[in-house]
Order: C-alpha cells, then structure tokens, then sequence
C-alpha cells in the first residue's frame, strides 16, 4: 500500500516528507498557558508556556527529569494540573479529560503492548479500546501491520520482536483511531540507530498528512527532525524555536574546539581561565566557549589555551572556531538559566 494512495488517511506524507516540507495550517491545536505540576513542595513542570500547530512536529528535548513526561501527561489529561490551564484539540484538560483523551494517541515512555499477545492480538485489543467503526476494523489493521513493518509476523509473540520492531507497532497501536494530536513520551529510548530514523520517518508521515506530534527525547540528534524544539530543564521551559533558530542563539561567546588528551583535567584548567565561559568534553575533544576581556578578543583568549594547558603538563592542538550544535546551545542555555535561578535566589534571601 503507497503513501500516495492509501485509504488511511495518510495520503501524501511520504512525498511531503521527502521535500523536507511541513503542513502548518496556522491552527493552534495544543495550548498550555502557565502550566504547573507541583508534588508536595517539589515543583516537576514549573509555568509552561507553549502552542503547537496543526501539523508540527515539535520536539520537548531535555534531561532525564526535567519535567517531559510530567508535562505530556498533564496534556494527556492523565494527571491534573497544580495551576495553569491548558487545550487539546479543543478541549479543556481538566474539564474535558475524556474528550481530550478520546482525541489523542499515546505512547508512554516504558514499552506498553502486552508481550504475550500476538501484534495482532495486540491490535485488535487497541482497536477495541479506542472503539474504532467495524466497518474500518480491517482496514486500520492492515495499515498498522504495514507501517510498523511487521507484514508476516501477525501472529508472532510481542515479547520476541526487536526494539524497534515494537515501537513501530506501538505507534501504529495509537493511531488506530485516527487521532488529530499525538504525544510520544520518549518512544526511540534504547532503541538502535537505525530503527530510530525509520520510527522518525513515520513521524513525519503523520504530521505531513495534518497530524500534530509532541515527542519527548534527551537525544539531541533527534532534535533535528523537528519543527520546533521546546527546551526543558528543571521544570521550566528555557526557549522554543526551530533548529536553525536555535543554533542562531547568542551564546555570549564564541566556540572553539581543542584537541587534547587527560580531558578532564583540561576541563578543570581551562575554567579556571580568564575569558573561558565554559568548557565541555565533546567525544574525544573540548568545546571552549570564549569571551572578550579587557586583555583581548575571544580569538586572543583562544590562542592563549594551548599554553595555559601546558603550564597543567597538558598538551594541546591549536584550537579551531566551530559553529555551535544544539547540545552546545542546550548546554549553555541551561547553564545560563542556572546561573540567574541562582542569583535571583540569592538576592531574595539578601537581608
């Protein structure tokens, strides 16, 4: 069955998808607007602000706790929000919790098929759940089992596919009713680099057919495939903005990257110095962000590190200008988020 032609609904994605294009009909179709959860006095997501259109694939990108799925879930209608408010599709999350749920597909952070059920099994007890029309039944199944790739596995155990085999399943599992808004809450987590591209692909099939896809992940590569990437640490959303707007961000500094072995001791030297705003292991190198001081430019300061490191016992290539990824942009983002959470800490509890 061909994306172009298929009756699923999903027309056209893999053409659209293939010309990098993105269908955004300029209809917010997820608004959160100072959405808080709070757990006793820790506060998981803290005043989210966020508008996602028809047909975005936005990305939530963030550490381990930094308040996504939290977030997707308070979206979900799963938990009630502490404060703030919040739409989907429409629909009030907390007024509306059924409508909104009856409106979105799901796919939580930890795998959620049955392992001892065939993908068929499997498929036609979501079918049941989301209460898909009998006279489509055949049809949404045939579609699921050709986009999770399991054409002649039907009735082969869950519990025995591989990784990406099941995500993929899981994904078609939540489609089946043809939701308008889709959260996926770290779906390629321990899945192999190649499965994770396809799974992505799919993605990107949906959103261009009009589907709006709000998907966790701490890998930044994926990043890339998204629209719009949300930032996220500590609870608190940090910027939002496409890929290249986000590498455009001024960083305050410029980035260089330094070959160098004993890494970590390098990283504690080069902190230490004048006009380094940060130094981070990247892989097998350092990527030093350089300011200017009243002693030079940022190209000065830089030219100064291979002597400084040496002064440690450390030896050093010549440091190069780079332009910045996201994780650099995330990293520098957060970081400078930190640094005014703590002096405004600081001021307030000055006598």
């Amino acid at each position: 069955m061909s994306a172009s032609s298929s009756p699923d609904g999903f027309s056209n994605g893999a053409r659209l998808r293939q010309s990098g294009q993105s269908r955004q009909d300029g209809e917010p179709v997820v608004v959160a607007r100072g959405l808080t959860k709070r757990f006793g006095k820790f506060t998981a997501v803290d005043r989210l602000d966020l508008t996602i259109m028809r047909g975005e694939v936005v990305g939530f990108i963030g550490p381990n706790g930094a308040g996504k799925s939290t977030a997707i879930r308070m979206l979900c209608a799963l938990l009630a929000p502490s404060a703030g408010s919040a739409s989907v599709a429409g629909f009030d999350v907390a007024r509306e919790a059924e409508s909104v749920r009856a409106h979105i597909g799901y796919m939580s952070q930890k795998f959620s098929l049955y392992g001892d059920l065939t993908c068929r099994e499997n498929l036609r007890f979501f079918a049941g759940i989301y209460r898909v029309p009998r006279e489509v039944f055949d049809e949404r199944l045939r579609f699921a089992i050709e986009m999770a790739g399991i054409a002649g596995r039907e009735d082969t155990l869950v519990r025995t596919l591989a990784g990406g085999w099941r995500q993929r399943l899981a994904l078609g599992c939540a489609i089946l009713h043809r939701p308008p808004v889709l959260f996926l809450d770290e779906p390629t987590s321990g899945v192999e680099p190649q499965a994770r591209r396809r799974f992505w692909d799919l993605i990107h099939q949906l959103a261009a057919d009009g589907v709006t896809v709000l998907v966790s992940t701490h890998y930044m590569d994926e990043a890339e495939y998204c629209n719009r990437i949300a930032l996220i640490d500590a609870g608190r959303l940090i910027t939002v903005g496409s890929p290249s707007e986000l590498r455009g961000e001024q960083l305050g500094g410029q980035l260089f990257e330094l070959a160098c072995p004993r890494l970590g001791e390098a990283v504690a030297v080069l902190r230490a110095t004048p006009g380094v705003l940060d130094a981070a292991i990247f892989g097998d190198k350092l990527h030093v962000l350089v300011g200017d001081t009243p002693a030079g430019s940022a190209s000065t300061v830089a030219a100064t590190l291979p002597s400084r490191l040496a002064q440690a016992g450390i030896e050093a290539n010549a440091p190069l200008p780079i332009r910045p990824g996201l994780e650099d942009v995330f990293v520098q983002l957060v970081s400078r988020e930190s640094r005014r959470a703590r002096n405004g800490s600081a001021a307030g509890a000055a006598p």
